[in-house]
């Protein structure tokens, strides 16, 4: 299906010449997306030619220029937009001359959400947070098909979205996983397109902690990409926000009315809040929490062990088979989500959001792959592949869902540091790990930031040990594992130390286990050895 709006609208592109960095997924849909407008594309990626030449024979066909290992500035000679994959910071010299020489600044979702507005698609439903962001748009996905919707999900999840617009018919919700690296380009002062209202009909904004710090300057900064999903929403729509996260509370009005938890002095937030929240007034945005611990007459809530949706029972909260409170946070995220579509007026398709098969979702979502991932259940050692955590409050969120048991828990940490604070973290492994095994980049700092935590407390610290890669990592575990144990896999770190993303780094982690199970059924099972605090 393609309407004429859709070709009216990708001929504004026709003659432009549009350079793209990064040849990755969003790269490669940027420049498909261009190509069929009829704009001339180049892209430009750091790899050599050789490293890329699957990633360029998948666009075979198509009219693009490549100028691989390398961002020279003569890319920006004649250029009339420049657009960002999302792992290409804004801080490279080739951009800041790009700003510098007034050229504006893209990306695929940012285009993707002004060309829904444009083109009359959607509703749009975004969804942004410091953790929990997959899993939450996989569930609002998997609600909103449940009650009958044609859904479409994409944004930092699954295949991008800009170059299947044409395939999407008014009324089918678009829903969104949104990155920081994403929303900061948000920003009419970089960026290209009109920024009248075109944000989401419904945005979420799951929590705000530490994180991409080695990305943002400070937390300032960070919080202001965050918030960037909501500047410029249409007056009425719908925002869901969390009522137990320090920053995002500050956010809705009645919490106002309660003591909150004090913000770090250092991230200087009290302005750009008090900001946020005239945005919110002005625009008169139906605000709708969730709370795993506060009594909610509206939003998302748990009443003892059910979790509702207003007044309405969903499922029992021992039902739900994903681990840990944080999961049990995303869930009641997604139900909030996906109710403001339907008693919202952005759609008139008249589906309706039945309790019984939102407790269905609810209690059978398993997870998403790399996220609290069981990937081995041996009886006795069960393996479970966290990957997703490359900060260290994720990764707590990932201990904390394992550690209440009463199996012996070998935690693999490290990776490469974001510049994050990793004090809570350490006493964490202190209070939870048995055995904890440093790899990476950062695996000896955070085996030595864990001794020293438990010195300075006079506390008994977890056995120790440092490798420098993944599988040697998971052959030590595999030796120390008896029975009852659970091996975690949640970094901390990124992958970037070893691994192209954290998904190549938790498939590795997949095959290294299956590899180690097949051989210790076929050698029996090696003799545990000790480790040294």
């Amino acid at each position: 299906m393609v309407s004429s709006n859709s070709i009216q609208t990708e001929q504004e592109f026709a003659g432009k010449h549009i350079v793209i960095l990064g040849l990755a997924r969003q790269g490669k849909a940027l420049a498909r997306y261009f190509a069929r407008a009829g704009a001339f594309v180049t892209i430009s990626d750091l790899a050599s030619a050789d490293q890329l030449a699957a990633e360029c024979q998948s666009l075979d066909g198509l009219s693009i220029r490549y100028v691989l290992g390398s961002h020279p500035e003569s890319l920006l000679d004649g250029c009339d937009l420049l657009c960002l994959s999302g792992g290409v910071p804004p801080q490279l010299p080739i951009v800041q001359a790009a700003i510098r020489r007034g050229i504006p600044l893209s990306n695929d979702s940012l285009l993707t959400v002004q060309r829904a507005h444009a083109l009359g698609l959607g509703p749009v439903l975004a969804i942004t947070g410091s953790s929990g962001k997959t899993t939450t748009t996989t569930l609002v996905g998997k609600m909103l098909e449940a009650a009958g919707y044609v859904t479409h999900v994409g944004g930092n999840i699954g295949a991008p979205l800009l170059d299947r617009l044409r395939d999407i018919y008014t009324q089918e919700p678009i829903v969104l996983e949104l990155s920081s690296f994403q929303l900061e380009l948000f920003d009419r002062a970089l960026a290209y397109g009109d920024f009248s209202d075109f944000g989401p009909q419904i945005a979420t904004l799951l929590n705000i902690t530490p994180n991409h710090l080695d990305r943002h300057p400070d937390m300032a900064a960070y919080t202001a990409a965050k918030l960037n999903l909501i500047r410029h929403m249409p007056t009425g729509a719908s925002l869901i926000l969390s009522a137990d996260d320090a920053v995002t509370a500050r956010l809705i009005p009645q919490a106002q009315a309660r003591a909150l938890p004090d913000l770090p002095a250092a991230w200087r937030l009290d302005a750009l809040l008090a900001e946020t929240r005239a945005w919110i007034e002005a625009r008169k945005l139906r605000v709708i929490p969730f709370s795993r611990t506060e009594r909610l007459e509206s939003g998302a809530w748990i009443d003892d062990d059910t979790l509702m949706l207003g007044r309405a029972e969903i499922c029992r909260r021992r039902d739900v088979q994903l681990r840990g409170e944080h999961n049990i946070s995303n869930l009641l995220a997604a139900l909030a989500t996906s109710a403001a579509l339907t008693e919202n007026t952005v759609t008139d398709a008249g589906f309706t959001l039945e309790p019984a098969r939102l407790g269905e979702v609810a209690t059978t979502f398993t997870g998403v792959a790399h996220r609290l991932e069981i990937v081995a259940d041996e009886g006795s050692v069960v393996w479970i592949n966290d990957s997703i955590a490359t900060s260290p409050e994720r990764a707590m969120a990932g201990l904390r869902a394992v550690a209440d048991s009463d199996q012996t828990v070998i935690l693999l940490a490290g990776g490469k540091d974001k510049n994050l604070p990793w004090d809570d973290f350490a006493s964490e492994i202190v209070n939870h790990v048995d055995f904890l095994i440093g790899f990476g980049h950062f695996g000896p700092m955070i085996v030595e930031l864990v001794q020293d935590r438990a010195r300075y407390h006079q506390e008994k610290a977890p056995n120790c040990a440092v490798v420098q890669r993944l599988e040697e990592a998971v052959g030590l575990a595999g030796r120390i594992a008896q029975t009852k144990t659970i091996v975690l896999l949640s970094p901390g770190g990124t992958s970037y130390d070893m691994y192209r993303d954290f998904e190549a780094r938790g498939e590795h982690f997949r095959n290294l286990v299956r590899a180690h199970i097949t051989t210790t059924h076929h050698t029996g099972s090696p003799a545990a050895v000790g480790i040294s605090p």
